[in-house]
């Protein structure tokens, strides 16, 4: 099975840079003129398209294995989340909001 996740926006060139600073890697292919998709894992995607009157109200949680590495590695790259919480099951989460303001987050198992 194939996952492609989009998220709508208002401007392109804004996006394609957010997104590549939030990832750390340039899109994987540029299907046309208002879309830009990354892999990110096998088979498994996120994809930006300009599509104004959708804009900011994608809601996308990434659970990734390393969680404190994967923040520290979006830090490199000069973004923080907006919040960081653990809940009482010990998850992780972190929030980023894009310049449309799509959530996009960050969630980690319990820390050891």
């Amino acid at each position: 099975m194939d996952l492609f996740a989009g998220v709508s926006v208002s401007s392109y060139d804004i996006a394609v840079a957010w997104y590549s600073q939030l990832l750390g890697a340039e899109p994987a292919f540029l299907p046309n003129d208002i879309e830009a998709v990354w892999e990110l894992a096998e088979h498994r995607y996120l994809y930006i398209e300009v599509v104004p009157e959708h804009a900011g109200h994608a809601q996308h949680t990434l659970f990734v294995e390393d969680f404190e590495a994967t923040l520290a590695s979006i830090a490199t790259r000069g973004l923080e989340p907006t919040t960081r919480e653990t809940y009482e099951n010990g998850v992780r989460h972190a929030t980023f909001f894009d310049p449309d303001g799509n959530e996009i987050s960050y969630g980690g198992s319990p820390a050891e």
